[in-house]
């Protein structure tokens, strides 16, 4: 399926936004603050995970992209990297199945070759079973880097002519419409080279809530952010305005 690009038309947007990527921060400062070690943080970032993708369900949000682990996250100490492998392993055991009833869809993206055995298969066996789910498409990327999407999908067409169709087809999310909202907790303002490609004309939101404590009410105050954007894509207020009036009308016709 071919999703409208935001640089070459205007692609259809809602009162809800499509596609929602979130980078989930704070884990670790959720943890410290209460003078505990960061896979607490981490753990209770896997609770936070299932509300939002059962509260994204609920509100009718197509696709939901999470940055689990970036292609830089590798710097971090050992035996951090440790758990939160161990955690991923837990999550998709425990998990799948509950999304699969749930009719969520399981995609993963990202350089998952660098990752054991168990854990790939894992990932497999996920994306097997949920893949003829519709209800919502949960992304997880892991070892993931936009950059590191960027040069995967030029790597496939080396040889050929290159145009933006061409490349936005090999991009890893290539399934998916560009996201309408970006979520970032835990206070940072930047995208950590998440999605560079794909963020072109999507919604930013930044929020303080630290990722643990990311819940339904958190999530309303972001899709309210994006509600009341004007979401010009290029175009001046007065054309939006116009494109606006076409549409109702078309519709009461």
């Amino acid at each position: 399926m071919t999703h409208a690009s935001s640089t070459q038309e205007v692609p259809g947007h809602g009162e809800i936004p499509r596609h929602v990527a979130i980078i989930m921060d704070g884990n670790g400062r959720w943890a410290r603050s209460r003078m505990l070690p960061r896979i607490a943080g981490h753990r209770r970032g896997l609770e936070a995970v299932r509300a939002t993708v059962e509260n994204c369900a609920e509100r009718g949000v197509d696709y939901l992209t999470l940055f689990a682990f970036s292609s830089e996250n590798w710097r971090r100490p050992a035996e951090e990297v440790a758990l939160l492998m161990q955690l991923f392993q837990v999550a998709l055991t425990s998990e799948v199945e509950r999304m699969h009833k749930n009719g969520v869809r399981l995609k993963v993206v990202g350089d998952t070759q660098r990752f054991g055995a168990k854990l790939q298969r894992l990932i497999e066996q996920a994306e097997r079973l949920t893949a003829e789910n519709t209800r919502l498409t949960l992304t997880i990327a892991a070892n993931y880097g936009g950059r590191w999407d960027l040069l995967q999908a030029v790597n496939k067409l080396r040889g050929g002519p290159i145009d933006e169709a061409a490349l936005s087809a090999q991009l890893a999310m290539s399934y998916a419409p560009e996201p309408d909202l970006f979520i970032r907790t835990g206070g940072e303002q930047r995208i950590s080279n998440f999605l560079l490609w794909q963020l072109a004309y999507t919604e930013l939101y930044f929020t303080e809530t630290l990722w643990p404590d990311f819940d339904a009410v958190a999530l309303e105050r972001a899709i309210d952010s994006y509600r009341s954007r004007e979401r010009r894509f290029g175009r001046t207020s007065e054309q939006v305005a116009a494109a606006s009036a076409n549409n109702r009308a078309a519709g009461a016709a």
